[in-house]
């Protein structure tokens, strides 16, 4: 793809009206033109806190998401902008800025919940904006957090003994906080710290079992448990008060310094840290990949349904593998035009070169395809693999018997005509003709390329041909009557032999077929188990992950003495594990 800026500015991709979500088709459609994989940063927070100033530097511009200067919110729904990403070669970074949350002109926190919700499905880095220090008032802002459960599925069905939120932290984005206007000294204790030592503090629980405990206590259990990968920036104000109206317009030396450093830092880290969107197994999110997932979650919403995860990569995998189903037969069709040539000498020259055209179709499919149900999708491909070859080999047959027949005219055309002019209705004629017609005979058996019909069009032609020959025996004279009885059952003894010979070969095809077939079905199960193992290895590596990171949020739990969040959390672990080791019987970490 070229390296040239995909948008010019941004565009609504999820309109919000009247507190109803809805996707902008056409900004949709930009995604389906975007064939790389995709790195998606959404941005998130209360509105009037700089969110769209951060993404306009992410976007490489000053100008872009509209910034706003007064109380009143701007960005409504959710705006996208996709511009090539500047560290990852090949790759496109997509950009969404969301409505500010708290918006009093709304006065639905509810709508605030799906937009919150769908920025987490959406994205493969989370950035969540506010104002000032992470104190209690921000941590009541971000709830949010604490409804995802509400809002958000994992899997269709949870599996027995485990929370659906025990599978969030396999394909939630990684968590980074941006502190705007954040005044305070970064230390502790007359230390300093960093702004993630500050942040990792400021999640630190509460013990007691008050409900003011529990309440202080949920938000960071949930930031903790859901995000285990988290990231903390703090910014300095950008300029005077007055100016900050006109901060699209200012050059970084009209800038604070500290605070034009901090957002170099700030988007250095996204675009060297930020990962790829990837779905369960591996599966890299592209343009069109991101379009069907924002249909199928916005669509989900507006239905009444919680937007689940496993369903929306199935529906995805509905349309890949459809697709990629027919990319394997396109590409088997290129192979075959490019490299037969009908008619074919023998039929193991056109079953070669289908073995050869099927195998890579079945890469293109696999490599295409993921989440293939039972292998419908390849039991699909592998019916109309079967039936092109079926339909080459009609086409082969037809191509020799064409090119046999004419060439069967030219050759023997001239000695019927000769018979229609009576040039062999004399004394010994009969078996002049018998001699000439096995020269032509030869002569045919010579011609090149006549492809796998030789035989039995020559038959064809030669039956069609009895009346004659039988005639012009009955007229020679200096046959006797029992020499003409001999003639004729050498005649039917020769078209006994051409039948037996045809018969044979026509045995010989059909034995080649299903051995080609049964070649056929083992290179799909060959390569099918090739994908079955890479794509074990992938959600292995996976699950091993997700349990590594949950072991490690346990054991912090246990080191802070929170002894009961930490054994329900062991617990977690284990019903995770036994699940994996009955998918996976060599996944084990603890």
């Amino acid at each position: 793809m070229a390296t040239e800026i995909l948008m010019a500015g941004p565009e609504c991709l999820i309109e919000n009206i009247n507190g109803r979500l809805m996707v902008n088709v056409e900004t949709a459609k930009i995604l389906s033109a975007i064939t790389q994989p995709v790195v998606v940063v959404v941005i998130v927070g209360p509105y009037r806190t700089g969110k769209s100033y951060l993404m306009n530097k992410l976007a490489g511009k000053n100008k872009g998401f509209s910034l706003g200067s007064t109380v009143q919110s701007h960005t409504k729904g959710i705006w996208m902008w996709c511009v090539p990403h500047p560290k990852k070669r090949e790759h496109t970074l997509v950009l969404l800025d969301t409505e500010g949350l708290g918006d009093v002109e709304k006065g639905d926190n509810q709508n605030d919940s799906w937009i919150f919700a769908l920025a987490i499905l959406l994205s493969s880095t989370f950035v969540y904006n506010s104002m000032g220090t992470i104190n209690q008032q921000a941590m009541d802002q971000l709830h949010y957090v604490t409804e995802l459960t509400e809002r958000i599925r994992a899997k269709s069905e949870p599996d027995e003994g485990i929370e659906d939120s025990a599978d969030f932290v396999s394909f939630f984005p990684d968590f980074v906080w941006t502190l705007r206007d954040f005044s305070l000294d970064l230390e502790t204790d007359g230390e300093s710290i960093t702004a993630d030592e500050y942040l990792e503090n400021s999640l630190k629980l509460k013990k007691g079992t008050s409900q003011k405990d529990k309440n202080f206590n949920l938000p960071r259990l949930c930031i903790r448990k859901f995000f285990p990968k988290k990231k903390c920036f703090i910014f300095d104000r950008p300029t005077q008060r007055k100016k900050l109206g006109q901060l699209e317009d200012l050059g970084d030396d009209e800038l604070d310094s500290e605070f034009v450093q901090q957002a170099a830092e700030f988007c250095s880290y996204i675009f060297l840290n930020s990962k790829t969107k990837t779905l369960s197994g591996g599966i890299k999110v592209t343009g069109p990949r991101l379009e069907t997932l924002v249909l199928t979650f916005v669509n989900t919403i507006s239905s009444g349904d919680l937007p689940c995860m496993e369903n929306a990569v199935l529906a995805l995998a509905e349309i890949e593998n459809s697709a990629a189903v027919q990319k394997a037969i396109a590409h088997y069709e290129q192979q075959m035009a490019e490299k037969l040539q009908l008619p074919t000498e023998t039929l193991k020259e056109l079953l070669d070169l289908h073995r050869a055209s099927e195998k890579e179709a079945i890469d293109v499919f696999m490599t295409k395809s993921f989440k293939d149900v039972d292998q419908v999708f390849q039991n699909r491909l592998m019916e109309q693999l079967e039936a092109k070859l079926d339909d080459f080999c009609d086409q082969n047959m037809k191509a020799s018997s064409d090119y046999c027949m004419t060439l069967l005219q030219d050759i023997f055309g001239p000695l019927y005509e000769d018979v229609k002019q009576g040039t062999f209705s004399k004394p010994g004629g009969f078996r002049l003709f018998i001699r000439k017609r096995q020269e032509l005979k030869n002569k045919y058996y010579q011609a090149p390329r006549k492809g796998i019909q030789a035989e039995e069009t020559l038959k064809t032609y030669l039956d069609s041909r009895e009346g004659m020959d039988a005639a012009l025996l009955q007229t020679d004279q200096s046959l006797t009557e029992k020499e003409k009885e001999i003639e004729v059952q050498w005649m039917k003894s020769e078209s006994l032999e051409a039948a037996n010979k045809i018969s044979e070969e026509m045995q010989k095809k059909h034995e080649q077929l299903m051995q080609e077939k049964e070649k056929s079905f083992h290179e799909h199960m060959k390569q099918l188990a090739e994908k079955m193992e890479k794509e074990r290895a992938q959600l292995l590596a996976e699950q091993e992950r997700v349990l590594t990171l949950k072991f490690q949020e346990k054991e912090r739990l246990l080191e802070q003495g929170f002894k009961k969040e930490s054994l329900k959390l062991l617990k977690e672990m284990k019903a995770i594990q036994l699940r994996n080791s009955e998918s996976f019987p060599m996944c084990s970490i603890l």
